[in-house]
């Protein structure tokens, strides 16, 4: 009996590497590159993903490629500004300048005057005390979730905690309301425990009083923590202590307040009322205030610590600071983003709703597609539950995948059977490349339903939440 099946004839490696394109390609592109880009169209097509013929168009195509990572552009059409899944808040132009900048050798830690050494950072630390003058000083470290782990343990009690002094950090006060859960299931309990902490919960989910905390505090207590509930809200029947009031707690037991807030608002922002910033709580009295950089600031992934002189300069000189030490790239990003008005995430959040809707309106006369009211959202933890009234433009739902994948590739929200596009994150200049991608999309769905009688609606729904 003959062998027909496709697979068997699947080009062999030797025969793909002498390829002249394969071999044109190993000038740029390591070998290692090289041979994984081979093995990976290879078993694609033996899992019958490609056909056999394409597997030296897919090298090719792979290799002739300017991407210089795996890393995908995307046009962000799900009205979700601060997109987790989408790599959080685009930078803006003079940020990514600065990048570019700084890519090559900088004088990261060197003062040109005197040709010594100097300390990192000091640009980026100006900036934002610039933009935030309730700030004696500040220190950028890699992420949000290190910054807390810094400070909680740097600001333990110079004296020592407990009546043996065990020498650990001793008890961090909470309420049960603020032991959040955020993306990939990571607990703020967790990273706690790796301080070698203990927390110490107080109040109940929904209502927490000042004397919850009163009544905690013994000689083990080294920190009140207060943490914004970032990503989602308790309505009803509730009760909360605010910052100030934690503050006159913490003089009577000479204790540090650490605040984490979270999106990293400077100051109050009209759109989002509920929204903590960092210049109230710290004029409140929170010692440091604990914020992200890729959030509603809209920088780099970072770790903001803002606050007292004393205690920021205590975490600063902590021996972990040097571990969750950041790069010159996000320095660089940080310092540009705080120090012009240019920003992706203020202007899609302060977006001209009439502009808006005449923008949705144009698409949708060009891509063939009903405009209907959409609310947006600050996405990323910020401003959970709030809305950001504006309009999409509603296509059929086995749109979403062929968008996705294609280019440009165009990420829009799959929501109740329907493909909907929200133009709010996405560039004006880019609106009729979104045009031309849907009804590219439309096409490719056409043929692909005449193919084999299957549309890419029968694929799992992909809805784009932060």
């Amino acid at each position: 009996m003959v062998d027909t099946d496709p697979r068997r004839s699947i080009p062999r490696t030797d025969h793909l590497l002498a390829l002249p394109e394969v071999i044109a390609a190993g000038e740029s592109r390591s070998q290692a590159t090289i041979k994984a880009i081979i093995s990976e169209a290879q078993t694609a097509a033996r899992n019958g993903e490609i056909p056999v013929a394409e597997v030296a168009p897919t090298i090719i195509s792979r290799l002739s490629s300017d991407s210089a990572s795996s890393l995908t552009p995307v046009l962000n059409a799900t009205g979700i500004i601060v997109h987790t899944n989408l790599g959080r808040a685009p930078l803006s132009e003079s940020a990514r300048r600065a990048v570019a900048d700084a890519a090559g050798y900088v004088d990261v830690e060197l003062d040109l005057v005197s040709g010594k050494r100097s300390k990192r950072g000091t640009g980026a630390k100006q900036a934002l005390l610039r933009a935030c003058p309730d700030a004696e000083d500040a220190l950028v470290i890699n992420n949000g979730a290190a910054a807390l782990l810094l400070a909680v343990t740097a600001l333990c009690r110079e004296d020592g905690v407990g009546a043996g002094n065990t020498g650990g950090p001793g008890e961090i006060v909470i309420s049960r309301g603020e032991l959040i859960e955020i993306g990939a299931g990571f607990r703020l309990p967790d990273l706690m425990a790796t301080t070698g902490s203990r927390l110490r919960e107080v109040g109940m989910t929904n209502r927490t009083h000042l004397d919850d905390y009163a009544q905690a505090i013994t000689a083990e207590t080294a920190s009140l923590l207060k943490v914004h509930t970032s990503n989602f809200r308790v309505e009803g029947f509730t009760a909360s202590v605010e910052i100030a009031q934690l503050r006159e707690l913490a003089d009577e037991h000479d204790l540090p307040l650490i605040a984490d807030l979270g999106s990293g608002l400077f100051e109050p922002d009209p759109y989002l009322p509920n929204e903590p910033d960092i210049a109230s709580a710290l004029a409140a009295g929170a010692d440091v205030v604990i914020v992200s950089g890729d959030k509603l600031l809209g920088g780099p992934q970072a770790g903001l610590i803002l606050g007292r002189s004393d205690a920021v300069q205590r975490i600063a000189k902590h021996p972990l600071a040097r571990a969750m030490r950041t790069d010159k790239l996000t320095l660089a990003a940080i310092e540009a983003t705080v120090a012009n008005t240019e920003n992706p995430v203020h202007e899609a959040l302060h977006i001209d709703l009439d502009r808006l809707k005449e923008r949705t309106e144009h698409l949708a006369e060009l891509a063939s597609g009903t405009v209907v009211a959409h609310d947006g959202r600050v996405g990323g933890g910020g401003a959970p539950g709030v809305p950001l009234p504006g309009w999409a433009i509603e296509l059929p739902e086995e749109l979403a995948r062929p968008l996705r994948l294609g280019d440009p590739a165009v990420v829009a929200r799959v929501h109740q059977g329907r493909c909907l596009i929200d133009l709010r994150c996405v560039p004006e200049a880019d609106d009729d490349l979104i045009g031309e991608a849907v009804n590219r999309a439309r096409a490719n769905t056409r043929n692909h339903l005449g193919d084999d009688g299957v549309g890419f609606g029968d694929d799992p729904d992909f809805t784009s939440h932060a």
